[in-house]
């Protein structure tokens, strides 16, 4: 953890924010009210008040950044983008994330299945498994299977759903935790505010067998709101062997109590079945990229989630909000697979593996508007408690070939069963201190206390050339790991100008080690008994445009310390096996520039003009990394993994009225997936080099009346291609990516 004297500074200024904020409650009968208090700030109220209010118009890109101030949030001086997926011409019903997110600079994206099931997503050189280094939320609340020990996300919303989808980067870890990604927060749609009763079906069909329905229903009653949802969407795949069913269900009802009071629930459900056609090799994939010698795998996920919250506007100056949730959810994965992902199946029991999960937790903030020296300032404080609970087993399936999720002999033939309780209680403040009409300095504070639990045992089941058990052993285990930390950060903004913001940010990270870390059954895995949680810091600086309907831009130098980075290396054993070592590799360095702008060039030439549209957008990344420190032999000095030194998506948007076409192209070069850098994939294919790669998507859409229709052709080129290499499930080895696609949605709304 970084310490010096400028943290120390941070704290301090807190603090005074804090003494401030009991110093105006004794005197807000004599301040002036925010909008007739121009004369007391350095800026007007006027203007303060704008940023401190949402708006809910949608620009015209969709695609645009986080206020000063927003709902219950501080983003002053943090890099912050927002996706209003209404606005984009994309394949919504695949959850097509190389789309959706095309606007987001430097994010690595692996591609896991043409359905959009599970999101990946990462950037800085984090590990994009299941967006698992970044705080993923829906409507502000936690949807991985554990916050803390499991942060992995296998549910994701249906963008068909999604209102807005709010992404912070490093600095979000003051306010929402502690991952090194930031946050990624899945806004929901509302309710429809003019009418009781608004029905939206949409029907999509496409390539590789696939069909999506979704049916939501929306209005306002009175003080009554409500949005709802269904989705069905099934699928046969681009390889054998990956056909999948997914039911996802969604409802929220709000009760506006009063002008100041309001009450609401949110319920979510989502399961699915997906069959697994597993990994392959470097030469399997070079001779069939759609070939498969898996068909016994399967996955299924279960996810149910609920929500309340409560929302009161105490004053004109202050507001209060607390989120009760809690999540119950399973993930099971079933299969056969050796390290050699060419062995061929010799139809023997299965690996199965079962994670339930039952979690709850509590969130409140209090945001303050006050005034001093005649400055407004703004105050967020608040606090979270988290209890988690995951019972983890694994064993001997069956040898069959459908999806039973059954051990065989369980009394016998488990060989993993651990119960991981963990508990998490953190409190955090920021403070906006503006201190002219154009710059402002936030300083914040989260303090943590993390308490994590393994209590069961790990064995082995040894047999004979025959296949014969011939012995079975357990070891039973229970850990207690207790710590307590402080992180820091500031902010500081300046607008020189009234269409463009210099902004700058330093805050603290840290990640917890996960369930995984601290102990895992697979005898070609190997965990370092001493294991660390991972810490460090990240720096944003960039400068941006005011959105606009005409342009938009942001330009950012980032800055990011990974102390204890956890990952694998292999190594060989006494007998000379190769084995994959899980420890931490050392300390790495991830440096780079993250760019992006669009412009509508018909309506930079011509202001007046309301039919032609004609936007272009590119954002590119140019990152270095390197491994400054590591005591494994091999790794210092060699490139991070998941860093691909240039990363541009770009394309290009053009519209008359209610027609629009969009085109876009998507490159990365090649990216390392171990801290060796190896090269070669070797038998079991899970290291090695990602190719670098181009692929080309076109989409369509035309509105008339009370009817929309998307057409979209995914991987124009029908390029050949893999974003990952597997360690476990869905491999190991290579995923390749599906090729050309066609899909058509047809949506009504009455």
């Amino acid at each position: 953890m970084m310490r010096s004297k400028g943290f120390n500074i941070i704290i301090f200024l807190l603090a005074l924010s804090c003494v401030a904020h009991a110093q105006s409650r004794t005197s807000d009968k004599k301040t002036p009210k925010p909008d007739s208090a121009a004369a007391t700030s350095g800026i007007s109220s006027d203007q303060n008040l704008k940023e401190l209010t949402v708006t809910e118009k949608a620009t015209d890109f969709g695609f645009s950044r986080l206020r000063g101030v927003e709902n219950m949030g501080i983003y002053e001086g943090k890099k912050s983008e927002v996706i209003t997926p209404d606005q984009l011409v994309a394949n919504l019903s695949t959850n097509n994330a190389r789309q959706v997110y095309s606007r987001v600079a430097g994010l690595n994206i692996w591609e896991n299945d043409g359905g959009g099931l599970q999101l990946s997503i990462g950037g800085r050189g984090l590990d994009p498994n299941r967006t698992s280094n970044f705080n993923v939320r829906q409507n502000g609340h936690d949807i991985s299977a554990d916050a803390l020990g499991y942060p992995e996300s296998y549910y994701t919303p249906p963008i068909e759903a999604v209102g807005r989808i709010q992404i912070v980067r490093g600095a979000a870890s003051l306010q929402y935790g502690t991952q090194f990604g930031g946050l990624i927060n899945f806004v929901m749609r509302k309710p429809v505010a003019d009418k009781k009763l608004e029905i939206t079906a949409r029907q999509s069909v496409g390539s590789f067998g696939f069909y999506n329905t979704f049916t939501s229903a929306s209005g306002t009653v009175g003080k009554l709101s409500y949005y709802t949802f269904f989705q069905y969407k099934k699928g046969d795949g681009w390889r054998e062997n990956s056909h999948f069913q997914n039911k996802t269900a969604y409802a929220d009802i709000d009760y506006k109590i009063s002008d100041k009071t309001s009450i609401g629930i949110d319920v979510t459900h989502m399961d699915y079945l997906a069959k697994q056609p597993g990994g392959l090799s470097d030469a399997m994939f070079l001779q069939d990229p759609r070939q498969t010698n898996r068909e016994r795998n399967w996955f299924q996920v279960g996810w149910n989630m609920l929500a309340l919250h409560f929302d009161q506007k105490l004053s004109e100056t202050s507001d209060f909000n607390v989120r009760l949730f809690g999540l119950s959810a399973h993930r099971y994965s079933l299969g056969f697979r050796p390290n050699r992902v060419a062995t061929i199946d010799d139809n023997s029991e299965r690996d199965l593996i079962k994670g339930n999960f039952t979690n709850w937790g509590a969130e409140a903030r209090y945001l303050k508007r006050y005034f001093v020296a005649k400055k407004l300032s703004v105050l967020l404080v608040g606090g979270r408690f988290y209890h988690g609970y995951n019972h983890s087993l694994q064993g001997v399936g069956t040898s069959a070939k459908d999806a039973d999720f059954n051990f065989v002999e369980p009394e016998r033939f488990i060989t993993y069963d651990y119960r991981f309780p963990n508990r998490n209680v953190s409190l955090f403040a920021e403070n906006i201190f503006y201190l002219s009409d154009r710059l402002s300095i936030t300083p914040g504070v989260r303090f943590e206390y993390i308490k994590t639990t393994a209590d069961g045992f790990y064995g082995n089941i040894s047999r004979d050339l025959a296949g014969n058990i011939i012995n079975i052993t357990r070891t039973e285990e229970n850990r207690k790991n207790g710590r307590q930390f402080v992180l820091a950060g500031v902010g500081v903004s300046y607008k020189p100008h009234s269409n463009v913001e210099v902004y700058g940010n330093i805050s603290q990270n840290y990640r917890s080690i996960t369930f995984s870390d601290m102990r895992i059954s697979n005898p070609s895995s190997v965990i370092d008994p001493n294991l660390k949680d991972e810490k460090g810091y990240s720096i944003d600086l960039g400068f941006r445009s005011h959105q606009t309907a005409f342009f938009n831009y942001d330009v950012s130098l980032f800055y990011l310390n990974y102390n204890n980075r956890i990952g694998e290396v292999q190594f060989y054993d006494e007998s000379n096996r190769v084995l994959r070592l899980r420890s931490n590799v050392g300390q790495a360095i991830i440096t780079g520039v993250e760019s992006y702008a669009e412009a509508d060039f018909f309506k930079l030439a011509k202001p007046e003009e309301k039919d032609w549209s004609t936007v272009l957008f590119a954002n590119i990344a140019f990152i270095k990394s390197e491994y400054k420190n590591s005591e494994i032999p091999g790794v210092q000095g060699n490139e991070v993994e998941f860093v691909p030194k240039v990363n541009l998506k770009t394309g290009l948007r053009v519209g008359y009225k209610k027609l629009k076409g969009s085109f876009q192209l998507t490159h990365l070069t090649d990216q390392f997936s171990e801290a060796t850098n190896a090269v070669e994939g070797g038998v079991s294919s899970v290291v090695g080099i990602i190719p670098a790669y181009k692929i080309m998507d076109l989409s369509l859409s035309y509105e008339w009346k009370r009817l929309k229709l998307e057409t979209s052709i995914n991987n124009l080129t029908n390029e050949m291609y893999f974003t990952r290499r597997a360690t476990g499930y869905p491999g190991p080895g290579i995923l390749p990516s599906d090729g050309r696609g066609y899909y058509v949605t047809l949506q009504v709304k009455i």
